[in-house]
């Protein structure tokens, strides 16, 4: 099939890679010519594990190809993804301008390449815009197309295995004719026998929302009983593995932490909770999840503040992980730029390391957090004089140092751990004072938790 891919961001560039890597002629489209230019040249813009492999044999096999004329896909297509993105504004609503003036430009180009085509709307979009895109285009050209919505569930750190072996493909829409081009496209995917679901453009609009907002929810409901749990003297792994094995709960996104991050919960748990809100619906889960998750971005610091009695000015410290989640460079709404800005505040010095990550963190922190922040080219030499260590993001290679060396490489070998990765017992017999999320600190005379 000739596939069209609109925009080439993280969901694009994956969706046009793993349909050309299953046999498509791929061309996807972007405005930014220096990026296409680095794409054209081999060149994978993003760090995602697995992509290179399929976005290297696709190119060599010349069914991926890049341009920055919406035209020249156009013509060629049979099918066209809108992968645009859809930034929260200042109220949380959904930015759709990206998706609407492409529609706009689409109704222009139908009357010049005529024939039946199928839009796809990608992007994540509030309900009802499949109905704009498809009212968009209808304005311009009497041609005969479907607009169909496909949400995607890509997990980054793993989308290219998610695209390729789905759980599930969701499919918008009103028309037998497009559910059959759509069910067509996705077949090979689901050999295993995991469905094709097909409904209404609404219902998919809104599984898209429903399903980040419950895993969302269901993070932020831990993190709630790991705060309790630090109050209590309970550990919140045990509490985690004692309902986890209860199948009406499942033992997936239990684990406490700092606050989710990213480019899709944070957006899109405000973005149904403001449509909730335009149909005069109170969404108070929703509400107190987003208030609950701010302030558990930060809860690292107000720990900070307890163990040095409010005085950290002057102090050094190292910070491991940058990024939102690992194997990912992507920072947007990482727990590390609000604990950075903090400590920066504070008049901490920082020293900060993270394996792929530490370019698009420059770009994304506040000039007061980067004025007092150094970057290392490795894990270990984060520790070098340090008087703490705040580790913000799971990297594998965090998971399993020698705890000793933070002994002697430390001025203290203090831990602030936002992620809990150490065994407590193996902390205590390293000499460690070690604080992490929900469970009891280890090496702290009783204090007041936070």
């Amino acid at each position: 099939m000739k596939i069209g891919v609109v925009g080439t961001g993280y969901v694009g560039l994956v969706t046009g890679a793993c349909f050309a890597d299953s046999g498509n002629d791929v061309i996807c489209v972007d405005i930014d010519e220096k990026k296409v230019e680095r794409m054209r040249n081999g060149e994978v813009p993003i760090y995602e594990p697995g992509l290179n492999r399929v976005f290297d044999r696709s190119i060599r096999e010349n069914r991926l190809r890049f341009t920055t004329n919406l035209e020249e896909a156009f013509k060629e297509a049979d099918v066209l993804f809108l992968c645009l993105p859809t930034p929260p504004g200042a109220d949380g609503q959904a930015d759709l301008s990206f998706v609407l003036k492409v529609a706009d430009d689409l109704g222009e180009l139908f009357n010049r390449f005529p024939g039946y085509r199928v839009i796809v709307n990608k992007s994540t979009v509030p309900v009802g815009t499949a109905d704009k895109v498809r009212e968009a285009i209808a304005a311009k050209t009497d041609a005969e197309f479907d607009v169909v919505s496909n949400p995607e569930f890509l997990r980054e750190g793993a989308a290219v295995e998610d695209f390729m072996k789905p759980e599930r493909v969701v499919i918008g829409t009103s028309s037998p004719r497009a559910a059959e081009v759509m069910t067509t496209l996705y077949e090979p995917f689901v050999r295993s026998g995991n469905p094709i679901i097909t409904m209404d453009e609404r219902s998919s609009e809104l599984t898209k929302y429903a399903a980040n907002a419950m895993l969302a929810t269901k993070i932020t409901f831990m993190n709630e009983i790991a705060n309790i749990c630090e109050r209590v003297g309970a550990d919140v792994d045990n509490v985690r593995r004692g309902i986890g094995t209860d199948s009406r709960i499942g033992k997936r996104f239990l684990f406490a932490g700092i606050g989710y991050g990213g480019s899709c919960f944070p957006k899109d748990v405000q973005a149904i909770h403001h449509t909730a809100g335009e149909l005069g619906y109170d969404f108070r889960i929703l509400d107190s999840v987003m208030k609950v998750n701010e302030t558990q971005k930060v809860s690292i610091v107000e720990k900070m503040k307890v163990f040095y009695n409010g005085d950290l000015a002057g102090k050094t410290v190292g910070i491991w992980g940058l990024s939102f989640k690992p194997e990912t460079d992507d920072v947007r709404e990482a727990p590390a730029l609000y604990i950075a800005d903090e400590l920066a505040k504070l008049g901490v010095k920082m020293k900060a390391y993270d394996p792929e990550a530490i370019e698009t963190f420059k770009a994304s922190a506040t000039k007061q957090a980067l004025v007092s922040m150094e970057f290392t080219e490795d894990r270990d030499s984060v520790l070098e004089g340090i008087d703490a260590l705040v580790i913000c993001t799971e990297w594998n290679e965090f998971r399993r140092p020698d705890l000793e060396r933070f002994t002697k490489k430390m001025k203290a070998p203090v831990i602030f751990d936002g992620r809990n990765l150490y065994d407590l017992k193996r902390a205590k017999e390293a000499g460690l004072t070690y604080i992490s999320v929900g469970r009891p600190w280890v090496g702290v005379k009783e204090k007041a938790k936070v």
